[in-house]
């Protein structure tokens, strides 16, 4: 749908240098990756694993402006706004992880059943990210918030050490996030990428990830009343440098970990964000440079239309059969892997790939066309 809501240019290309980035780490071509577009094997981090806190921390930002309307709606206008915004981004993740509903077999095609479908996943989370914040905004006062989000990041950590396998309580089997997923969801609704049932978006690790989100709506707050000025910025950054010292004195006791979304993550991935974010709004609010920005508002401006459109030609391109391969894997032998073989010949697909979707956003932005959940 068209709609006319305000524009912060800033927050705009933050959003869509994530969107953009995303797009290319989820499409790897056939030949390997650098290693700033992997995930960190397990402790530790890399570029990659910076996307999708820094996408909670947009979301954040963006509810800083409209949660504003909330306050002049009922109680019960807000539940409704909150839940069903939530329930309808659960539900296209969920649709999109089962889509397109058959598989290849030696019979031909059959349906996927139920049983064997992913419930968790990207965008998920950021619905239960997004719900469960603006709950908590909504109806506490700031203090009120904060301490909350320091009972999700501490209590997260004395519940995986005290109920996860001892000795192994940050391991990928010894965690008690996965033992809950199991417990609640079972094996078969878990991803199964590490070859195993794990899902990095499990119940349990979403409440640290909250705090993302939080913490980009008090930090798109504060930019809305001080951050325009170099007093302001210079605060962000000293916060979000302070973070960042908090994050690896933490990280000595509770590694930082993507996969489990430890608590020493959401410190660093906040203090990356809001250092990444003042440089923004210096260069483009302060300084006036916008030259080069119009690629990246294309995402920023249909983020979560363009990610979903990206996710489903990706599985559409491994779905299509050309001979016994994918459409996926053809593409990438045929042209990019003969072209230049390897991990170059990779970065070109990834590149090609979000080029398309860009494609798509830029005729929707013309159109003043941005669609919204």
């Amino acid at each position: 749908m068209t709609q006319s809501s305000q524009r912060f240019l800033p927050l705009d290309v933050f959003r869509g240098m994530t969107v953009c980035f995303m797009i290319i780490v989820n499409t790897g071509g056939t030949g390997g990756t650098y290693w700033p577009l992997d995930h960190a094997p397990w402790h530790g981090w890399t570029p990659t694993d910076l996307v999708f806190p820094s996408f909670l921390f947009a979301v954040g930002n963006a509810m800083s402006f409209s949660m504003k309307k909330y306050e002049q709606l009922g109680n019960s206008a807000v539940l409704a706004k909150i839940f069903k915004r939530t329930f309808l981004i659960f539900l296209l993740g969920y649709l999109m992880y089962w889509f397109p509903f058959v598989e290849h077999t030696d019979a031909g095609l059959a349906f996927k059943p139920f049983s064997h479908t992913r419930v968790l996943g990207v965008l998920q989370r950021i619905a239960l990210c997004y719900g469960i914040g603006s709950l908590l905004i909504h109806y506490l006062p700031k203090k009120g918030v904060w301490a909350v989000s320091a009972l999700f990041l501490f209590g997260y950590w004395a519940i995986l050490w005290f109920c996860g396998t001892p000795g192994d309580q940050y391991g990928i089997h010894g965690n008690a996030g996965l033992t809950l997923d199991k417990m609640i969801l079972g094996d078969n609704h878990l991803y199964h990428g590490e070859g195993f049932a794990f899902d990095p978006e499990g119940i349990l690790s979403t409440l640290p990830a909250v705090v993302n989100v939080i913490a980009g709506y008090y930090a798109g707050l504060f930019v809305q009343k001080h951050g325009r000025t170099q007093q302001g910025l210079l605060r962000m950054v000293a916060v979000g440098a302070l973070l960042i010292i908090l994050a690896y004195a933490w990280n000595t006791v509770f590694p930082i970990n993507k996969k489990l979304w430890t608590s020493s993550y959401v410190l660093l991935t906040v203090g990356i964000d809001l250092i990444l974010l003042s440089v923004l709004i210096q260069l483009i609010d302060m300084a006036g440079v916008t030259k080069g920005t119009g690629f990246f508002t294309v995402f920023g401006k249909n983020p979560l239309f363009l990610y979903l459109l990206s996710e489903v030609l990706a599985i559409l391109f491994y779905f299509i059969r050309i001979g016994d391969q994918s459409l996926y894997q053809w593409i990438n032998d045929q042209f990019f892997q003969s072209w230049s073989p390897g991990k170059f010949g990779s970065l070109l697909f990834s590149l090609t790939f979000m080029l398309l979707c860009w494609t798509v956003g830029f005729f929707l932005d013309k159109r003043k066309i941005y669609v919204r959940v």
